[in-house]
């Protein structure tokens, strides 16, 4: 028989890196670096943690899956995947709400592959209906349609990668839980001309971590006691903040009353938004869970 071990006496053989992997790992040591500090991958809101159960997928294109999760169900990215010397991303998390989602791609090798008509993940969302819209529109396959069986709208999808979702609409927090209050500032986008200097900046003078948004130039990012959006661009630069109101619609009539501007109300995967202008000027958001 061949001793196993034979195989770490063979003269190493070196071999270029995959440029993804390179170009991930570079940056990773270069945050390391200026931030004078470890690398870390938990770039995830600090509400998002490991469970006693934790979903981990095996999907066909683990690159699109990362996006399609993001874009559909309004998910954050964990971190920087592993990749691996095929190419192959060997492990990624999101975070969904306060869980987080790991996943791989398929590795037959293991056993670690998607399987047809397999277990389901069920996830909550503030907007069942509109979350169905986006998948379908990102090449998902409608299972169940969404309806009302006197527990709730929900419904179910087969996403591009294999997996069975179950789409429930989110409860309504009763009185006395940890929720937001009207008036409350619950979040800010810091707007700048250019992202990726202020990355730089930022990330070198205050330790800022970054995780790329759902649109061109946007990032999520985290500090202590800070969770923002960092968005650059071609628009009023400067801190725009979003507070929450227990009734949007009443909310614009106020703004307008007040001396005002609204110029969008939307529905996000999160809420009901509406862009808005103070009578000196100054955009901000109002925003109903």
């Amino acid at each position: 028989m061949t001793d196993p071990f034979d195989a770490l006496r063979a003269p190493v053989q070196p071999v270029a890196p995959d440029p993804r992997f390179a170009a991930e790992l570079r940056e990773r040591l270069r945050r390391a670096v200026l931030n004078g500090g470890e690398m870390t991958s938990t770039e995830a809101p600090a509400r998002a943690e490991l469970h006693s159960l934790t979903p981990y997928l095996a999907v066909s294109d683990a690159r699109r899956a990362l996006d399609f999760y993001v874009e559909a169900f309004g998910a954050q990215r964990r971190g920087d995947p592993i990749v691996m010397p095929d190419g192959r991303i060997g492990h990624a998390e999101l975070a969904i709400g306060d869980s987080v989602l790991m996943l791989a791609e398929e590795f037959p090798e293991i056993g670690h592959q998607t399987a047809a008509g397999g277990a389901s993940i069920r996830i909550e969302l503030s907007d069942v209906d509109a979350a169905v819209t986006r998948a379908v529109d990102l090449g998902a396959q409608v299972l169940d349609p969404v309806s009302d069986r006197g527990h709730g709208r929900s419904g179910s999808i087969r996403d591009p990668f294999g997996q069975r979702w179950l789409l429930a609409q989110a409860p309504v927090r009763a009185s006395g839980q940890d929720t937001a209050r009207h008036g409350q500032a619950m979040y800010f986008t810091f707007q700048v001309p250019d992202d990726e200097a202020a990355k730089a900046f930022y990330g070198s003078v205050l330790g800022w971590q970054f995780s790329r948004g759902s649109v061109e130039g946007a990032w999520g990012f985290q500090g202590p006691g800070l969770e923002g959006g960092l968005w650059g661009g071609p628009r009023q630069v400067g801190w725009k903040l979003m507070y929450a109101v227990d009734d949007v619609h009443a909310a614009v009539e106020r703004v307008r009353a007040a001396g005002g501007q609204v110029t969008e109300v939307d529905r996000k995967p999160y809420g009901l938004t509406a862009d808005c202008i103070d009578n000196q000027g100054i955009e901000f958001w109002l925003w109903q869970p």
